[in-house]
């Protein structure tokens, strides 16, 4: 079991990153919240999920270890695998998936790609206890992508919102709804750091239309 990576950031791409320890690369998937704290030749430390399959070895990294025990946790529901609960990490943070679990909120659940009715019911059922009890909540603000690379970053966003179950139309819709104020917070930032914060404003979208 790897438990942490500790190197230097030497890629950042839409839902992993790699991860230089000592010569050797390591890719990382992660959630849009956890790529976007990193910046490449940064050193960094990563929590560490390994996922073994017959034809795979992936290695799932978080900025914090309750994100990791979270993602850990929640794949004890029948039916949620690794995939799954990164996709619930990316919608929600660990103290909203709290939040919604002790409060029966199916609603909430069923935003995440994936998760329909009888899901939620079942994540509320086998996960009741197992989070621990929420303690608060925060939230961030819409981005923007600079000008000049909107379209290639554009189109990258909305293919990871793909990934993550969306269609195409409800994908291009939800960048371009985040993307029309030219003044976000994320003005000014690196291309990188663009991408992630627009996925992650997407994203909150997105759950807000499906409740």
């Amino acid at each position: 079991m790897i438990a942490h990576l500790t190197g230097t950031v030497a890629g950042i791409r839409l839902d992993s990153a790699v991860l230089d320890v000592h010569g050797v690369g390591y890719l990382v998937h992660a959630t849009p919240a956890t790529l976007g704290t990193l910046r490449h030749g940064a050193t960094v430390t990563l929590f560490t999920s390994l996922v073994v399959r017959e034809d795979a070895m992936t290695v799932f990294g978080f900025a914090d270890d309750d994100e990791r025990a979270v993602f850990e946790t929640v794949q004890s529901v029948s039916g949620v695998g690794p995939r799954l609960a990164l996709a619930m990490l990316a919608v929600h943070s660990p103290e909203a998936l709290r939040v919604a679990v002790a409060g029966e909120d199916l609603k909430a659940l069923e935003r995440v790609p994936g998760i329909g009715r009888k899901s939620a019911q079942r994540i509320v059922l086998e996960l009741s206890g197992k989070l621990g009890a929420p303690v608060g909540s925060g939230a961030a603000g819409a981005p923007t992508l600079a000008a000049g690379t909107a379209d290639a970053r554009r189109d990258e966003v909305v293919a990871a919102l793909v990934g993550l179950g969306w269609t195409q139309k409800v994908a291009e819709e939800a960048v371009d709804a985040v993307t029309a104020d030219a003044d976000g917070p994320a003005a000014g930032a690196s291309p990188s750091e663009q991408v992630a914060a627009t996925l992650r404003a997407a994203l909150r979208l997105l759950g807000g239309r499906r409740g």
